[in-house]
C-alpha cells in the first residue's frame, strides 16, 4: 500500500526569521527546539521564555533572536517539527504495513498520535499547536481542519471513496470528536488511558462507517 500524500500540508511559511545556512547553525536551532520542548513539559507555555530556552539550549540569547522573534515563533517551529515527524511516522507505517480497509488505516494514524504523545518531548503540551494557536498549521484553517484534510485525502486517494461535501463534513466531525476523546484519555492517565484511546478509535470508525453506509443506500 502506498503512502498517503501528507507532505503538501507541511508546506506553510516557517516561523524562522531565516534558515540556518550552516550545519552548525542548524544543530543550534535544533537544540533550541529541544530545549523548548523540555521546558514546555516541565513548566508549560505561560512560564516559557526566550531567556529560559537559551539557558537550557546552552546558547546566547542573541542566538535565539537571530532565528526567532519571540517564544511563540519557537513553539510554532516546534509544532512544525512535530507535524513533520508525524508525517514521517505515518509514511513509514503505510509503506511497510498492509491494511484491509480504511478503518485499520485510521487506527494506525491514531496509534502514531498516541505514541508521539507518550514519547516525543513537548508534544503533550503542544499537540499540533492548539495550546498556543488554533491556526499554527495553516493561517486560514484551524489545526483540526488541517488534520481532517489529511484524513480526507487518505480516504479519497488510498481507498477510492467518492469526493463530496458530505465526506468533508463527516471527516471534520470525526476528527473533532476523536481529538476531544484522545485529550480526555491523557487527562485521565498521563500515558493515555488504553480504554479511552480504544473508545476514540471506535467512535471515529463507527461514525464514518454509518455515514458511508447512509450515502450508499441513497
Amino acid at each position: 500500500m502506498s503512502s498517503p500524500q501528507l507532505e503538501d500540508d507541511c508546506a506553510q511559511p516557517r516561523a524562522l526569521r531565516r534558515q540556518p545556512a550552516q550545519r552548525r547553525s542548524a544543530r543550534r536551532v535544533e537544540r533550541m527546539l529541544d530545549a523548548c520542548a523540555e521546558l514546555l513539559d516541565e513548566t508549560g507555555y505561560e512560564a516559557l521564555s526566550t531567556t529560559r530556552i537559551a539557558e537550557r539550549a546552552g546558547v546566547a540569547i542573541g542566538s535565539i533572536y537571530q532565528f526567532f522573534p519571540d517564544k511563540r515563533a519557537v513553539t510554532q517551529e516546534l509544532t512544525r517539527r512535530n507535524v513533520e515527524e508525524f508525517v514521517r511516522r505515518v509514511d513509514r507505517r503505510f509503506l511497510t504495513e498492509e491494511y484491509r480497509g480504511w478503518w485499520e488505516a485510521i487506527d494506525a494514524i491514531i496509534d502514531e498520535y498516541v505514541d508521539m504523545h507518550r514519547t516525543v518531548p513537548g508534544f503533550k503540551s503542544l499537540h499540533f499547536g492548539d495550546a498556543v494557536d488554533l491556526n499554527l498549521l495553516d493561517s486560514d484553517s484551524d489545526n483540526n481542519t488541517v488534520i481532517a484534510g489529511r484524513l480526507r485525502g487518505l480516504l479519497l486517494k488510498e481507498f477510492g471513496l467518492a469526493d463530496s461535501p458530505e465526506l468533508d463534513l463527516a471527516v471534520l466531525v470525526a476528527v473533532e470528536a476523536g481529538d476531544a476523546v484522545l485529550k480526555l484519555a491523557f487527562r485521565r492517565d498521563p500515558n493515555g488511558s488504553p480504554e479511552i484511546v480504544d473508545a476514540a478509535k471506535q467512535l471515529i470508525r463507527g461514525f464514518l462507517l454509518r455515514q458511508l453506509r447512509s450515502w450508499q443506500i441513497r
